[in-house]
């Protein structure tokens, strides 16, 4: 899809932006995310804002541009564009904070589901005579 040189109007223009932000806020789980994702970008769109998210998410793990350039197919260019980006704008620490919690929650998962099991044994093996 090619955007058209004629203007939308403005009104008009924040109402759909809006629409999409709302959706965006409403998409409860990560295949509903995938499925309207899939529908509405082009496989190179999904590929190029994944890697942008992906530049930010190893700029923050402190990876240097070489690794991140390297690893990712990207520019340095480009790495230093998302790098300025988090500086300035506050939506990729959103994002971010986000993956920062589900990294938290899925270890501390880990951890109590392997503390169950082990208090599980211990029982087991208590009980014996």
């Amino acid at each position: 899809m090619q955007l058209s040189k004629s203007k939308v109007n403005p009104n008009l223009k924040r109402q759909i932006h809006n629409l999409l932000y709302q959706v965006i806020a409403d998409i409860k789980d990560t295949k509903e995310a995938k499925e309207f994702v899939e529908s509405f970008l082009t496989k190179t769109e999904v590929d190029m804002a994944s890697r942008r998210l992906g530049i930010a998410y190893y700029l923050s793990k402190g990876r240097t541009y070489a690794n991140i350039k390297n690893n990712l197919a990207v520019s340095s260019a480009t790495v230093s564009s998302i790098a300025e980006q988090m500086r300035a704008q506050k939506g990729t620490q959103i994002a971010l904070n986000k993956i920062n919690a589900n990294e938290w929650a899925d270890k501390w998962a880990e951890k109590i589901s392997k503390l169950v099991k082990g208090m599980g044994n211990k029982s087991k093996g208590g009980s014996r005579s």
